[in-house]
C-alpha cells in the first residue's frame, strides 16, 4: 500500500511543537531521533519490495551474506548473533526459516560437540548473489543522497554508533 506524501514535513512540525511546549532544549534531539528512524523506515521498505519476491526478509538477507562472506560458509549460531547483534531467539527464528527453504542447514560444529553450525547451501548462495544484486542497483546505488552526502551520513552515524558502545 502506497502513502501519499505529507503536505509539510511532519518532524519539522513535531519539532515546532516541542519547542513550544518548552521543550526547545531536546526538540533537535528529539528531530534527530525521529529523523533516523523514519529514514530507516523508508530504506526499509524499499529493500523490502526488492526482497519480497525472494522470499527473504532483510534480517534473513544479513545472515545469507554473513555466512557468503564467511571462511568456510558456515558459522556457529553464537557467532551470526553477535555479528548482527541480535538476540539469539531471532537468530534462530531466522535459520530457522532459511532451513525451511533450502537455503541454509544446520551441521555439527567440528569441535564443539554442543554447537551447531548454520552452512549456506548452495540455493542459499545462489539467491544471496541475486538479492545482493536487486540491492545494489535499486537501493545501495541511490540510497537517496548525493554521494558526498552519504559520505557525511556514514560519518555522522559511525561517531554515534561509536559512541553508543556498538564498536
Amino acid at each position: 500500500m502506497s502513502v501519499d506524501p505529507l503536505p509539510f514535513d511532519p518532524i519539522g512540525e513535531a519539532r515546532r511543537l516541542w519547542e513550544a511546549h518548552g521543550w526547545g532544549g531536546t526538540a533537535p534531539g528529539m528531530a534527530a531521533v525521529t529523523s533516523i528512524m523514519r529514514a530507516q523506515q523508508l530504506l526499509l521498505k524499499r529493500i523490502d519490495e526488492q526482497l519480497r519476491g525472494l522470499g527473504l526478509t532483510f534480517a534473513r538477507y544479513e545472515v545469507l551474506m554473513l555466512l557468503h562472506f564467511s571462511r568456510r560458509g558456515s558459522l556457529p549460531m553464537s557467532v551470526i548473533g553477535s555479528r548482527l547483534q541480535v538476540h539469539p531467539t531471532s537468530v534462530t527464528s531466522a535459520v530457522d526459516r532459511l532451513e525451511r527453504q533450502g537455503l541454509v542447514r544446520r551441521v555439527a560444529h567440528p569441535t564443539d560437540g554442543r554447537a551447531r553450525l548454520a552452512e549456506l547451501t548452495d540455493a542459499g548462495r545462489d539467491l544471496a548473489l541475486e538479492a545482493t544484486a536487486r540491492l545494489n542497483a535499486t537501493v545501495f546505488a541511490d540510497p537517496g543522497l548525493a554521494d558526498d552526502e552519504v559520505e557525511q551520513l556514514i560519518d555522522v552515524l559511525r561517531a554515534l554508533r561509536e559512541r553508543a558502545g556498538d564498536f
